[in-house]
Order: structure tokens, then sequence, then C-alpha cells
């Protein structure tokens, strides 16, 4: 593995993630995606009809299902989802693992209009979070004595 990558393993935490149960990683994500702007509403555990979180954003219902997952994610976490849809009258519904998906998930994924959220891009959510916080932190910083 390269140091870069390494790296960016390290400063994103992605390995504390894996060790957390569903449950956590679910409430992991809602603190994650409030603080990337959505208001985040967390299903209760039983009866929530493939949906863990529901985001809204000014125009938009968004529904999520977590998977936190030591192997790939594979397409029953895309059905569930995209059989919640109406459900929850969710204009998106999106999958998000810390792992990765299977070809018959992307698949099926694609022909149903799901959004797979991987690891990758998990991680550079977190990066971008934490490189934004960083510069408010900075710029409160250096705009203090004003």
């Amino acid at each position: 593995m390269d140091i870069r990558r390494e790296q960016k393993l390290k400063e994103s935490g992605i390995r504390e993630i894996d060790q957390m149960s569903g449950r956590g990683f679910e409430e992991y994500l809602r603190v994650l995606l409030k603080k990337l702007g959505f208001r985040v509403k967390v299903t209760p555990s039983s009866g929530d009809y493939g949906a863990d979180l529901v985001l809204t954003t000014n125009d938009q219902r968004i529904i999520v299902q977590a998977k936190r997952y030591k192997k790939n994610v594979g397409i029953k976490a895309v059905q569930e989802i995209a059989s919640a849809k109406n459900h929850y009258s969710a204009d998106e519904c999106w999958v998000i693992t810390n792992s990765f998906f299977t070809e018959p998930a992307k698949r099926l994924a694609s022909s149903n209009h799901v959004r797979l959220v991987d690891r990758e891009e998990l991680i550079d959510w977190i990066l971008t979070l934490k490189k934004k916080t960083a510069e408010v932190s900075r710029v409160n910083k250096e705009t203090k004595n004003f």
C-alpha cells in the first residue's frame, strides 16, 4: 500500500468505523451527514422498511440504508432501499457502506436509480469535512482579534 493511501486511511478514521456496530455506524452517519448539511432522522431499529436514515434538504427527501460490513454489500441492500422509496415518498435512495459493492449490486442499483456510496467515497466525505472544519477553525483563530 502506498504511503499517501495509508495516510488517507489513517486521517479518515475508517478503521475505527470498521469496528463499529451496525447501529453505531448509523449514528456516525447521522452526525456526518448533518455536518455535511442534511437534516437527518434515524428510523426505528425495527419496522424501518429498509431505510436507516431519512435525509432532507430544502427540496428533497433521501432515504439511506447504512451497511457496516466486512465483506462487499450485495443486492439485498439495494432491493430493500429501492422498495422503501415509495413508502417514504423519497426522491432518492442511497446505500452507504464502509466496504464496497458486488457487481450484481452495482448493476441492480444502476437500473433502479439507487446511489451507492462505497468506502472510497465515504472516506472522501470524511476528509472533506475534516478539511472544512480545519479551515473554519483557522479562520476563527485568525479573526479572533478583530
